[in-house]
């Protein structure tokens, strides 16, 4: 018994310990998760989601990305660049109704999410670009 409880302490103690330094892995910081995802969401007026996703695709290599991983069925691709510094950026496409498809990007600098909303609106941009290429192209 004497050893018993010195031991349940010790384990309190490091269990409490670790509970209150990975409070802020979930919070979403000083925006909402609303906010965020205003800005890295946008939608296209098409049904077809393997153009959105080929568009996609060629804009993150036009922005200088090597793909990593795209998947068509689950509608997603993701990429990362090099130049001095990583960005990895994640890109889901997926229907919102019968006529539209959601594009929705998450990027990544080192290790920190990107949050300034001018570098999504950048690459909405080009990637409306690179629908309207294809489309007025034939592709």
């Amino acid at each position: 018994m004497k050893i018993l409880l010195p031991a349940i302490l010790v384990t309190l103690a490091l269990l409490s310990g670790c509970a209150t330094t990975n409070q802020r892995v979930l919070d979403a910081g000083d925006e909402t998760q609303l906010q965020k995802r205003s800005y890295q969401s946008r939608t296209f007026e098409t049904a077809n989601k393997e153009k959105v996703l080929r568009a996609t695709i060629t804009t993150l290599q036009d922005l200088g990305f090597v793909i990593d991983r795209a998947d068509m069925l689950l509608g997603s691709v993701s990429g990362t660049k090099l130049d001095g510094h990583q960005v990895k950026i994640t890109v889901s496409v997926r229907p919102k109704g019968s006529d539209r498809m959601l594009v929705r990007a998450n990027a990544q600098f080192n290790v920190e999410p990107i949050n300034d909303p001018k570098q999504y609106q950048n690459f909405f941009a080009s990637l409306e670009k690179s629908l309207f290429l294809s489309a007025n192209a034939g592709e």
